[in-house]
């Protein structure tokens, strides 16, 4: 493929030569990957090491680990014509004062990525929940279409390993994150708004400021473009009634699909089916047609994800029984409910669900793979940021209980600094399961779930943080077969 233009953002900021300030992450990750497959110069640092520098640095972008002022050289005496950047990066990075210094473009990943999509038909993928893997069943059902779109996703397709892709076609399919307003840099022809509830209030404020954005995301929809939502969801029914309401600036000509359970649904779900880790819904289409999706993965929301995708991917011009086909080849993403192995009887799974909505669902799906009349549900829950677990403590609870076991870690503060008396003994507290657990040490927690699972029991790592390594160690303790005292894993 021959090399494209240098994208330019709407700033006027040329991407010729760009240097990527935490280029491991997985959004910046899938900035420099597209820029590199379209030819142009990348670099990019990152405080460790990773698996993700390496691919990256066969595609020819340099990378460097740690962050200094001398990794904006990397080009040599020319230097970046931008330095990209996301909200984690903190604003006395010393790459991102260099930048400042010398007069560098500094721009946000959101614009850089805007820019990625000048040219194309993008498709962006918002919500509460559901975001990366309904992003990823529409990527891949339009890939079995031989579409070969563009894509940037917030997680690895197990399909590809990789989140992100520079295609031959004129589609490009997009995560919209709204953690921090940035999926407003972002103007669709069509959006997809899984759910909406609140979340990410650090930033936001209140829950009002959080639906608020999600409104001025759909004016950015250009005129004659569509927006699919799911009807189920109240969040998405307030929504609709506020644009309703106050009409101002809606996109002339915008579609508006409803999908869901609901009578109303125009894409309407009437029925679901579960056959282990296997999940199949039926639908009825406007014109009264059916069609019946089958995933390789469980859960109801799983298929309220893929009845979204199925919807863009019609109206991207892919026939309903292509889309069926493709969504049939859907395996799923790392880290979303992600078979990790097996071990003396007992199945590992990880996830990445971090918020009380994603944890009730995720589980009610694992329930559906736990062998009838012997196994437990084992959770192992690391709460993620300080705010989320003092806002929603209550709600993780809940939440929580719905498994036979639960462990709960500390908390995972990520970007944030702790907060006097919030830990995960909040929830753990609060938390009604049969056996409930509060692990304070990460380092301890693999020999705690070894030391207590049974056979056919499945086990479940959740959350955003580095409970993801938590998998592994779990299956080496189980491996290593029982310990004297009877336990069925030790060290």
């Amino acid at each position: 493929m021959p090399p494209e233009p240098a994208p330019t953002t709407a700033a006027g900021v040329v991407l010729a030569r760009i240097h990527l300030v935490g280029v491991g992450g997985a959004g910046m990750s899938a900035i420099a990957r597209i820029l590199a497959d379209r030819g142009l110069d990348v670099s990019g640092s990152d405080v460790k090491d990773s698996a993700v520098l390496a691919a990256l640095s066969v595609r020819g972008v340099r990378t460097v680990v740690g962050h200094r002022p001398e990794n904006l050289d990397l080009f040599g005496e020319q230097g970046p014509t931008a330095v990209v950047v996301s909200t984690a990066i903190r604003p006395d990075n010393p790459e991102l004062v260099a930048a400042r210094d010398r007069g560098i473009a500094v721009v946000r990943r959101a614009d850089a990525l805007a820019a990625l999509m000048i040219g194309r038909r993008s498709i962006c993928i918002a919500g509460t929940h559901g975001k990366t893997s309904t992003t990823s069943m529409l990527t891949v059902a339009l890939q079995h279409a031989g579409v070969d779109p563009s894509f940037a996703i917030g997680g690895e397709l197990n399909e590809s390993g990789s989140g992100a892709h520079h295609g031959s076609g004129d589609l490009f399919i997009a995560e919209a994150d709204e953690s921090d307003s940035s999926f407003l840099a972002f103007a669709p022809q069509g959006a997809i708004i899984t759910n909406l509830e609140p979340d990410h209030l650090d930033h936001h404020g209140s829950a009002e400021a959080y639906a608020a954005v999600f409104d001025a995301f759909v004016r950015r929809i250009v005129p004659g473009g569509f927006l699919i939502v799911c009807l189920d969801d109240a969040g998405v029914r307030a929504l609709l009634d506020r644009l309703q309401r106050n009409p101002s600036g809606v996109p002339e000509g915008l579609r508006v699909i409803g999908y869901g359970t609901a009578a109303d649904a125009p894409i309407r779900i009437t029925a679901f089916g579960a056959d282990g880790p296997f999940s199949r819904a039926e639908l009825v289409l406007p014109d009264g047609t059916s069609a019946a999706i089958e995933l390789a993965v469980p859960g109801e929301h799983m298929l309220r994800n893929a009845t979204a995708a199925f919807t863009a991917g019609v109206l991207a011009g892919v026939s309903p029984a292509t889309m069926v086909e493709g969504l049939a080849s859907y395996t799923g993403v790392r880290r979303r409910f992600q078979f990790k192995g097996r071990a003396a009887g007992v199945t590992v799974y990880d996830d990445y669900a971090h918020h009380p909505t994603e944890v009730r669902a995720q589980l009610e799906a694992a329930r559906t793979v736990v062998p009838v009349g012997g196994g437990r549900l084992v959770v192992v829950f690391q709460p993620h940021l300080y705010s989320r677990t003092a806002t929603f403590a209550p709600e993780f609870a809940a939440a929580l209980s719905l498994a036979d076991v639960v462990v709960v870690l500390d908390v995972y503060g990520a970007r944030e600094d702790p907060q006097p008396g919030v830990t995960g003994a909040l929830i753990a507290d609060a938390v009604s399961a049969p056996e409930v657990i509060f692990e304070p040490s990460l380092a301890r927690a693999a020999d705690v779930v070894a030391g207590l699972v049974r056979v056919d029991d499945v086990v479940v790592t959740m959350g955003a943080g580095d409970v993801t390594m938590l998998g592994p160690e779990i299956l080496d303790r189980l491996d290593a077969g029982p310990d004297p005292d009877g336990a069925l894993g030790h060290a």
